[in-house]
């Protein structure tokens, strides 16, 4: 399981420089931070019951992030 931590700190690493080459500076800084939490989290050598339960509080934490931006602070709108 520390391993996939580490995948996932790879894949976020990914988009951090995608989105810096797309001059989305936000979400360049967020996606870093996740990266640097994934790969801090990877290498401590936690039993696999922790791993799961520390994936499983990232996902909560997403999820309510997620809908609180869609629901209160996002603007629809289209070609902007």
């Amino acid at each position: 399981m520390d391993r996939m931590f580490r995948v996932m700190a790879f894949w976020t690493g990914i988009f951090a420089v995608m989105f810096y080459a797309g001059d989305m500076m936000e979400a360049a800084f967020l996606s870093l931070a996740q990266t640097a939490f994934f790969l801090a989290v990877g290498y401590l050598k936690l039993s696999e019951r922790m791993y799961v339960y520390i994936f499983f509080s990232y996902l909560t934490v997403f999820m309510i992030g997620f809908t609180y931006y869609s629901s209160f602070i996002l603007v629809p709108s289209f070609g902007h």
